[in-house]
């Protein structure tokens, strides 16, 4: 079962960085392309870590609780 968690939990991280990362990437990417790739990284996990820490993995924790309480709902 901590098995099966721990890829759930991974799934959840990346269902939320993909997208992240690709808007990221577009809205900024001409731009980060002038730096170094050491200062890239740096700008884009200065933007990804909070978004992610801060909302998207609250939100996405908001959206599955949602969809588990609609299917223990529908089972009863």
């Amino acid at each position: 079962m901590k098995k099966q968690l721990k890829w759930i939990g991974a799934l959840k991280i990346w269902i939320a960085i993909y997208p992240s990362l690709t808007v990221v990437n577009y809205v900024f990417g001409n731009q980060l392309l002038t730096l170094p790739v050491y200062l890239r990284t740096l700008v884009v996990t200065l933007i990804l870590v909070p978004w992610m820490v801060f909302m998207a993995l609250p939100l996405m924790n908001r959206l599955i609780d949602r969809l588990r309480s609609l299917d223990t709902n529908s089972l009863k």
